[in-house]
This record gives structure tokens, C-alpha cells and sequence, in this order.
């Protein structure tokens, strides 16, 4: 255990900060099945952009706070991307 006044500091705010990311990534998680969910159910494709706008306005903040590297949420969110354009246009394909 520290044992300074300013190490036991950082430990507590470690503590506070491992919840807060925690808490972030599982939204993140938690959003993201939502739209992999709404594809594989059919959706509309305004559902579906509603859903991804959450996700992206989810990884931006996680990345600016630091939970996520920048690359690590970019690639994220553009795969995702690539999963909703892919399903759309072989909709658009077929029609």
C-alpha cells in the first residue's frame, strides 16, 4: 500500500478513473450490439444511422478522454462503417 500522502492520492484516483472507463467501454460495447443487432434485424437504414451516430459520438469521447487510443477508436467506428455500407448496398443491389 502507498504509503505518501500523494501516492495514496493517485490511488484513489486511479480507482475512480478504472470505473469511469469501465463504465464508458461497456456502453460502447452495449451500443455497438445495438447496431449490429438492428442489421441483422432488417432495419431501416435511418434506424440503423441513428444507432451508429451514438456509437461515434460514444468512441469521440472515450478518445478525447483517453480511454481509447485515437487509432484504436478510428478503426473501430470505420469498421462498423464498413459493416452498415456493405449490408446497405447489397439491399440497394438487389432491389
Amino acid at each position: 500500500m502507498a504509503n505518501k500522502k500523494s501516492a495514496k492520492k493517485r490511488v484513489l484516483q486511479n480507482k475512480k478513473r478504472h470505473a469511469i472507463n469501465v463504465a464508458r467501454k461497456s456502453a460502447i460495447k452495449t451500443a455497438v450490439k445495438k447496431v449490429v443487432a438492428a442489421l441483422n434485424a432488417d432495419k431501416k437504414q435511418e434506424e440503423v444511422q441513428v444507432l451508429f451516430n451514438d456509437v461515434q459520438a460514444k468512441y469521440a469521447r472515450a478518445k478525447s478522454k483517453g480511454t481509447f487510443h485515437a487509432g484504436t477508436a478510428s478503426r473501430k467506428v470505420s469498421r462498423l462503417a464498413q459493416k452498415i455500407n456493405q449490408k446497405f448496398a447489397t439491399q440497394k443491389a438487389a432491389k
